[in-house]
């Protein structure tokens, strides 16, 4: 690391201007939160691998910016040469920058790894001491980067309305006719997701995630998709042409928003189709009105340097019209959705229930529904171990195994691979929030210690996110106190009712309440959306305490997880995670006409009774998770062999006051 380090002062000191200081951003050209093993830059000069963060590099010093997520992670994968700066508790990297620096500090950063949001804050932070930014003509991380991963040519691969549930030409239809409200004539669209939904293709370039490194222009008469062309076959092509969507090269995209900006994109199409739009009183179409002249860009997620080539004085600047539109889940979407969760809990139940034997058969422990002390001596006869690892592997392998079922309904063949990399984790290990076990240092599982997992997978009809904690030994009166305040925040969240208009900044108190009376809390949001064969964390809708989540409400079709926990560092952490889809409700009242919304859980798998501490519960969520089991056992009965039904019957027997 000291290596890394040494040779990037030696370019930063060597360039044009030199540089005082050099940031490293996590994100890609796309703004991803997952990115291909390429452009992990940050993880490559400072050895820290969470999803979040952002290095800064000076003359003399190294620190890192992440969020609560990974403290933990971040101060045991740093080297001494860092230093960990916490988010939300210590300066924010500009405010640091713009104190510590000297004056006309020099800043470099590759301009396409920031947004034009990101940029302009940090512009404005190095105005009071006359600092600037400095976009780099190339990656200075690259330039060192000697055994960089290559960039794979994997195939942009077409996804068929059956799962899409809306066509191509539909959702250009509806994104021109949002730019005609605006007085815009185009929009460039960065992020990956968001060109993946709206042209209805997949692809395989940032692991975990199906989507293909590709940026997309519109406009009132074209539509572009910029992509490497080794990854477009002529099956696809033909498709591309059927939709009036012009293929070009991806590094085509920086002048081609040039010359969106100066309103001569639509000159270079050879696909150009104008929309149909009535003659209005002057003779001129909608599409051709005066005023229509601006440039819709998202500077939250649109790259700096992309940014820059355009006349801000024409330029929309509002949140991306698809990110909304791709939040609210058609119906096709939203069956989907309940069907691949339906084979995902059956998948998590057949682990639990293996997980429990081998508990039992190799470390003698009481298992998922006795408590009791392990037996020692069968414990140590043992000749092989269970890992972190190796039972995240099994549960991989119950999800993709395609075994013949009661129904060809369970069959998994629209399994395309997990949707984040599983957390497994043991005792600590599971006090850190986003833990990532490794096959070289992962602990060995412990009947005498919690074991949380939080997992999900990629389905051609929809992506999954579970979590569930347990406990195969004897669970402390402590352990179980936490627990129930866990299970109790999930429940309340899960059965709010609310207005129309109500934002997820609103709804996450609901889930701390019963923490907060103890004391406890988490430092993570309770909810985010989830795409429909896409990215498992999915806008623009959250539940959290952050500021952000107060920013779009929450509305009917929309998906969002609960998942409160707590983490009591160096002992254990407990999670508990659902997804839920917004329905209207159907309430007595209707207080100012407003309309009123509930969710609907979705995700099913059973929760510990041996973990519930029954007496801290409410008779209305012993009614619900009595329900919510009766469901459970119900819905996933019919795709389990006989000894997993008789074991997911056992695991939803109803509990009561005793």
């Amino acid at each position: 690391m000291a290596e890394v380090l040494s040779s990037l002062r030696s370019l930063m000191a060597a360039h044009s201007p030199p540089l005082d200081a050099l940031v490293v951003p996590s994100e890609d050209y796309h703004q991803s939160e997952y990115v291909s093993a390429r452009d992990k830059r940050r993880e490559f000069v400072s050895g820290f691998t969470g999803s979040a963060g952002l290095a800064l590099i000076t003359k003399d010093e190294a620190r890192l910016w992440t969020d609560g997520r990974y403290f933990l992670q971040a101060e045991q994968q740093l080297s001494d040469e860092w230093t960990l700066m916490r988010m939300a508790e210590d300066p924010a990297v500009d405010v640091w920058m713009a104190e510590n620096l000297p004056e006309e500090a020099a800043v470099g950063v590759n301009p396409w790894c920031i947004s034009a949001d990101t940029a302009r804050r940090w512009k404005s932070a190095f105005s009071k001491k006359h600092q600037k930014l400095v976009p780099t003509a190339t990656d200075l991380v690259d330039e060192i980067w000697k055994n960089r991963p290559a960039d794979e040519a994997n195939p942009v691969v077409v996804q068929p309305l059956e799962f899409t549930g809306r066509s191509v030409a539909e959702k250009l239809y509806d994104l021109r006719g949002k730019l005609k409200a605006s007085n815009a004539r185009g929009i460039i669209i960065t992020t990956l997701d968001q060109v993946a939904w709206l042209y209805n293709i997949r692809g395989s370039d940032v692991p975990y995630c199906p989507v293909v490194h590709a940026f997309a222009l519109v406009t009132l008469q074209s539509a572009f998709l910029y992509v490497d062309r080794r990854k477009v076959s002529s099956e696809v092509n033909s498709y591309m042409d059927e939709n009036a969507i012009e293929v070009r090269d991806y590094t085509a995209v920086s002048s081609d928003v040039a010359l969106l900006a100066s309103g001569q994109l639509d000159s270079v199409s050879t696909i150009n189709q104008k929309p149909k739009a009535e003659t209005v009183g002057n003779g001129t179409t909608e599409a051709e009105g005066p005023g229509v002249d601006l440039v819709w860009v998202d500077a939250s997620s649109c790259s700096y340097a992309l940014y820059s080539k355009l006349n801000l004085a024409k330029v929309v600047q509002q949140q991306s019209p698809l990110a909304l539109a791709k939040a609210l889940k058609n119906p096709v979407e939203l069956d989907g959705l309940r069907k691949a969760h339906i084979r995902d809990g059956a998948a998590v139940v057949q682990y639990l229930v293996w997980l429990d034997k081998q508990m039992q058969d190799m470390y003698g422990a009481s298992g998922y529904f006795l408590e009791g002390e392990a037996d020692k001596k069968k414990k140590d006869l043992r000749t092989t171990k269970l890992t972190e690892v190796t039972v995240s592997d099994k549960l991989e392998s119950f999800r993709a195994s395609k075994e013949a079922c009661s129904t060809n309904y369970f069959s998994k063949e629209h399994f395309r691979g997990l949707s984040f990399p599983t957390i497994s984790s043991v005792g600590p290990n599971a006090a850190i929030i986003h833990y990532g076990p490794q096959p070289e240092t992962c602990a060995e599982v412990d009947p005498d210690k919690i074991y949380l997992f939080d997992s999900g997978a990629q389905y051609l009809d929809g992506t999954t996110d579970i979590t569930r904690t347990v406990h195969f030994g004897v669970p402390s009166t402590h352990e179980k106190a936490c627990y129930t305040a866990v299970l109790k925040g999930h429940i309340g969240l899960g059965n709010a009712r609310f207005p129309n208009g109500t934002n997820g900044h609103a709804l996450d108190i609901l889930a701390r309440i019963p923490l907060w009376k103890s004391g406890l809390d988490y430092r993570h949001g309770t909810g985010h959306g989830i795409g429909s064969f896409l990215f498992v964390h999915e806008g623009p809708h959250q539940i959290s305490f952050r500021p952000s989540a107060r920013n779009v409400p929450i509305q009917a079709s929309m998906t969002v997880t609960d998942e409160p926990g707590y983490y009591e560092d160096g002992n254990f952490g407990i999670r508990l995670e659902n997804v839920l889809v917004v329905n209207e409700a159907d309430t007595k009242f209707n207080f100012g006409d407003k309309g009123y919304l509930e969710f609907e859980h979705i995700t099913w798998a059973p929760y510990q009774r041996k973990l519930i501490d029954v007496s801290l519960l409410v008779p209305e969520e012993i009614e619900w998770l009595n329900t919510y089991h009766s469901k459970c056992k119900q819905i996933l009965a019919p795709y389990l062999n006989e000894n997993e039904r008789s074991w997911l019957s056992k695991a939803t027997e109803p509990v009561s006051v005793a």
